[in-house]
């Protein structure tokens, strides 16, 4: 899926509405950049505002804001309750989505850089993005605010990271920087403040001081009391929800209430919410209660409901969770939204983009898919549920990759679109051919790792195919082996795209990793594929007694004399298979009459290989109460 950001630039007006809307409209006319939230406080006299997009997208926005800022914004004039040190007092970018925390301090460095050479303002660094153990924390960068600032930048020691070291009265200073996603999650409880708070000490990483911390790392804790809803709550902020889940939060708080005997009546979150963080969640349910749940509408579901997300208002996770938000912002959704025809004109259309790249990466859906379907048809039938649990394993992966290589429809597309920005940027300059060639080998890596990633993706899927292809629905034969096929086409065109784009990329350490483990994709994915289309069911399409232990003939056709294969299962304690309709009487073989159409035969399970008697009946090849047949 393509990569998201956050920025939450704090800006120094929060009483005069047309500067923020100013500032709102810079962000909201940046391309790539979806404004999610303007908070205006006026006695801070400061405004948050929220909006995402990709690392390229997120840093023209915070630029954008500023320029319009540094025109309206006088420092000179300001006064708020918040400590402040800037017009745009600080900037931090979040990874939200396919985005790690290196690639914001990046974006921080970049932000920095340039909002320093344009507005010639001094900006210092803080979070992860810091190069000082000193400047990490913010409130140390901004003590003293505003007002200490002449004295502060003629001190060495606060230099800052870049721009000039010289007092600006109308801009101030700007701190920016990275850090991770910060929830605001309460959980409710019916009891005082202080037995809420006793449990916040508990579990906050704080603690109850040095010598008595918390259980739960990167996470802060109060109790408090709601009035407005007589009770209380333990309130916490997640710092970092990927070392600290959400379901851990309140799997804790329902531990310690148990022992207070305190009842839990749900919990609440604050703001916004990134999709991985209650994807986590609902996995972890998931997992602890056996369930088997495939749809992401379904699984939001299950975390809004085992939370109790909904106990003091509605839920909307169109409204709460980033990513929806982003996507009811997209004006253009992309290839994959487009439909199926004016998709294929696309690939046709006189341009190089879309092209092989996002072609093989449709194909690889479109396997995977069948793939899960052909899992989910042989699932949750009462004639195959022996099947049950091992189709519960197979098909997962399968949705999981189609979600995946849908998006690398999409992200394939941009990723040479990029390349091809690039390669229009000035080179008049030095420094600017630096540039305009740094981009290009940037866009080229990306180029790579689109259909890399592909080719891995679709690689790991082979084993579970080739055993899907052994337990599945025999009706949807020719669905696995289209589905391989397909699957087998994404690989060969990921492999060509890989090695078309590795040849110009001047980084030898990069390239020999990836074409080292690329050597011949195509190979193997023809492998893995013919293996596939051939395993069969667990009673083959062959003569006599195989490799998978099956005995007579069998055939998916209607043609006389072979058998018509219904209901697949195999015996579970031989590695004989047997065919047949489950009936609560007896168990009964089918068979093919002359006429093409299957008909009962008579014949009970026998314990000896299939053989057909003069009437075209056959038994079946099981062992009796030793090999069950199912």
């Amino acid at each position: 899926m393509a990569k998201l950001v956050e920025c939450v630039p704090n800006f120094s007006e929060g009483n005069n509405k047309e500067v923020i809307d100013a500032v709102a409209q810079a962000i909201s006319r940046t391309s790539g950049c979806v404004l999610l939230d303007v908070d205006a406080g006026p006695s801070t006299n400061r405004t948050v505002y929220t909006f995402v997009g990709s690392p390229e997208a997120v840093v023209e926005g915070a630029l954008s804001a500023a320029r319009v800022a540094v025109q309206l914004i006088d420092m000179s004039r300001h006064s708020g309750e918040h400590p402040r040190m800037g017009a745009l007092d600080v900037c931090p970018f979040v990874p939200v989505r396919n985005v790690s925390m290196d690639e914001c301090v990046t974006c921080a460095h970049i932000f920095g850089q340039r909002l320093a050479a344009e507005l010639s303002v001094p900006v210092y660094l803080y979070g992860a993005a810091a190069r000082d153990e000193s400047r990490k924390a913010l409130p140390s960068i901004r003590a003293g605010e505003y007002e200490a600032l002449p004295e502060k930048l003629a001190k060495p020691e606060w230099s800052p990271d870049f721009g000039p070291p010289t007092f600006v009265p109308r801009w101030g200073a700007t701190v920016t920087g990275a850090r991770t996603f910060l929830i605001a999650y309460n959980i409710n409880l019916l009891c005082t403040k202080e037995l809420a708070h006793r449990i916040a000490l508990n579990i906050r990483e704080q603690g109850r001081g040095p010598n008595q911390p918390g259980r739960l790392k990167k996470v802060q804790g109060i109790g408090w009391y709601l009035e407005e809803e007589n009770m209380a709550q333990v309130s916490t902020n997640l710092l970092d929800f990927e070392t600290t889940p959400l379901h851990t939060v309140y799997e804790e708080i329902c531990r310690d209430a148990q022992k207070l005997n305190l009842p839990v009546v749900g919990s609440q979150l604050v703001g916004l919410i990134p999709k991985k963080a209650m994807l986590d969640a609902a996995e972890f349910y998931i997992k602890k209660e056996k369930l088997f749940i495939l749809e992401e509408e379904q699984k939001i579901r299950l975390v809004v409901s085992r939370l109790g997300l909904d106990s003091l208002s509605p839920f909307h996770p169109r409204e709460r969770i980033i990513e929806y938000l982003v996507e009811a912002g997209e004006v253009d959704g992309g290839l994959v939204a487009r439909p199926l025809g004016a998709f294929v004109r696309a690939v046709g259309a006189r341009s190089a983009a879309p092209g092989g790249g996002s072609v093989s990466a449709a194909a690889g859906a479109l396997g995977a898919a069948l793939g899960s379907m052909v899992g989910l048809m042989s699932y949750g039938k009462r004639q195959f549920e022996d099947l049950d649990p091992i189709m519960r394993r197979l098909i997962p992966p399968f949705h999981e990759a189609m979600e995946e290589l849908v998006a690398m429809v999409d992200a394939d597309s941009r990723a040479f679109s990029s390349y091809m920005e690039a390669m229009k940027l000035p080179k008049n300059t030095p420094e600017e051919q630096e540039r305009r060639m740094s981009a290009m080998q940037q866009g080229l890596k990306i180029a790579v790792g689109v259909p890399y990633g592909l080719a891995e993706k679709v690689s790991g899927l082979w084993p579970g195919l080739k055993e899907l292809a052994r337990h599945c629905n025999l009706a949807c034969k020719s669905d696995i082996q289209v589905g391989a096929k397909m699957l087998e086409a994404a690989v060969f065109g990921a492999y060509f795209n890989v090695m078309i784009n590795l040849k110009d990329i001047t980084d030898e350490k990069f390239k020999l990793v990836v074409s080292r483990s690329a050597r011949a994709p195509p190979g193997g994915a023809a492998e893995g594929a013919k293996v596939a289309v051939t395993s069969g069911p667990s009673c083959p399409l062959g003569p006599r007694q195989d490799a998978w232990g099956c005995s007579g003939e069998g055939s998916s056709g209607l043609s006389s004399g072979k058998l018509r294969i219904l209901s697949p299962h195999r015996c579970h304690r031989r590695s004989l298979g047997c065919w047949k309709r489950r009936s609560k009487a007896r168990r009964s073989c089918w068979h093919s009459s002359t006429s093409g159409w299957p008909e009962k035969g008579s014949g009970e399970c026998s314990g000896g290989s299939a053989v057909a008697n003069t009437a075209g009946k056959y038994s079946c090849p099981c062992l009796g109460s030793v090999g069950i047949c199912h």
